[in-house]
């Protein structure tokens, strides 16, 4: 009776982070709504994209069946992540200007495709029992997914030098903080230590996150003001300009003493 209830109440949560994690895969779309718009990436980092690609691929690895049974719900959400970094990126590569950061991109993108193609053929084929294949993509697992949550560093960086959010989409922070919560509480019941120790270690992160949006937020709005400002006061200056070079380009001046 206790275990049935514990293996309901495993899989609700377990539900609930799924929904959770689909809003954090699909959280940067304002930021690439804003991308196609501009058509350029602007500052936009391309780090934790490439994180969270080969971070899903790799769970999908470890939830199959023949590596981890009775984890459905982990192979679903992540294979869902899978496919919709493959979209962000996809979009970043042809938004980005700069020829040699968009070369190392879709390196990376294909070193992450290989890694995980031979950690799926080599866990297959040399290691025999569902324990140990579980225990050494788990091991991997980890490691990835602490990338996934620390590649906002850089963000967090920027945002410390800069003083302005602008560039941390605050969906992003707090989704991650949500599902970092909903996945550790999942890896509980029962305990499951690949899951809880990257998801616990990745709400600290995204806790960090928020805090520093907090921090920042009143000055971002004044820098974008600022911005703003500036924009149409050069905007004034050209019009002005423009007017003076439809005019001959000279503003005629009175001479002093000089006749009538």
């Amino acid at each position: 009776m206790v275990s049935h209830l514990l293996n309901t109440i495993r899989n609700a949560v377990g539900i609930t982070g799924n929904v959770i994690a689909l809003f954090l895969f699909l959280s940067p779309v304002p930021t690439f709504i804003r991308i196609w718009k501009k058509g350029s990436v602007e500052q936009f980092s391309p780090i934790p994209y490439l994180a969270t690609l080969i971070n899903c691929m790799l769970w999908v690895i470890y939830g199959l069946p023949m590596v981890h049974p009775n984890s459905t719900l982990v192979v679903t959400i992540n294979g869902a992540g899978t496919a919709i970094e493959v979209v962000f990126l996809t979009l970043f590569l042809v938004f980005c200007h700069d020829k040699k950061k968009r070369l190392v991109v879709l390196l990376i993108v294909v070193v992450e495709l290989v890694i995980a193609a031979a950690i799926a053929t080599v866990i297959l084929t040399q290691v025999y029992t569902t324990q140990r294949r579980s225990m050494i993509v788990g091991i991997i697992a980890i490691l990835f997914n602490i990338m996934m949550y620390a590649a906002p560093l850089s963000v967090m960086k920027l945002v410390i030098t800069t003083k302005s959010v602008e560039y941390m989409p605050f969906s992003l922070s707090l989704a991650s903080f949500l599902n970092g919560v909903a996945w550790t509480t999942y890896a509980f019941l029962p305990f499951d230590p690949f899951i809880a120790v990257p998801n616990g270690v990745g709400t600290m992160f995204s806790l960090a996150q928020l805090l520093l949006y907090g921090t920042y937020y009143k000055s971002t709005k004044r820098i974008i003001a600022a911005r703003k400002e500036s924009k149409m006061e050069s905007e004034m200056h050209l019009s002005l300009s423009e007017v003076a070079v439809a005019n001959g380009g000279v503003v005629p001046k009175k001479t002093a003493g000089a006749a009538p």
